[in-house]
């Protein structure tokens, strides 16, 4: 088993694909799997599974994405239009917040 990676990125963030067939892409980070390092982002990794019918649901081909790794995709900078590193910065009143690193700007609230 792998030890998990410890990383600034949340669930919700707005991110963008730095390597890989879907470079480019942007997307919201849906699921974080740790134990694997790597993030469900929203429209991005797309692949197509074959399903059964089911009671529920009829057969088909279904289109969902797939997880991609943590070292792939990057936090998207609104204010730069670009990727960005997370720092973490300690505010006077005491609480920790994540920091855009080109912009300087607070991404916690």
């Amino acid at each position: 088993m792998k030890t998990p990676l410890k990383t600034s990125l949340k669930k919700g963030d707005q991110v963008i694909v730095i390597a890989g067939k879907d470079k480019g892409k942007r997307g919201r980070i849906l699921q974080i799997v740790s134990d694997e390092q790597r993030a469900l982002v929203e429209r991005v990794n797309m692949i197509k599974r074959h399903t059964k019918a089911s009671k529920d649901k009829e057969a088909g081909i279904v289109e969902r994405e797939s997880p991609i790794h943590l070292s792939n995709i990057m936090y998207f900078d609104v204010s730069s239009g670009k990727g960005t590193r997370i720092g973490k910065k300690i505010l006077t009143d005491g609480r920790k917040v994540r920091v855009a690193r080109s912009s300087g700007e607070t991404l916690d609230r």
